[in-house]
């Protein structure tokens, strides 16, 4: 299982990439925190999520 945002979800060996598609995230508007790392962008195809890893996922919100 996967810990991501404070829920246990069963992610392992998905990237976090796909997870975002599958969670319909807008990945220009995203930042990614595994094990306390930041993911970059450019890494999210590559970066494979792993049972026990810690995942936070932050949202940017525009306004005025």
């Amino acid at each position: 299982m996967v810990r991501i945002n404070g829920e246990n979800m069963d992610m392992a060996g998905k990237t976090v990439a796909e997870y975002l598609a599958e969670s319909r995230y807008d990945l220009k508007r995203v930042a990614v925190e595994r094990n306390g790392r930041i993911v970059p962008r450019a890494e999210y195809g590559e970066t494979v999520l792993a049972d026990g890893d810690c995942v936070e996922v932050v949202g940017f919100v525009g306004g005025g």
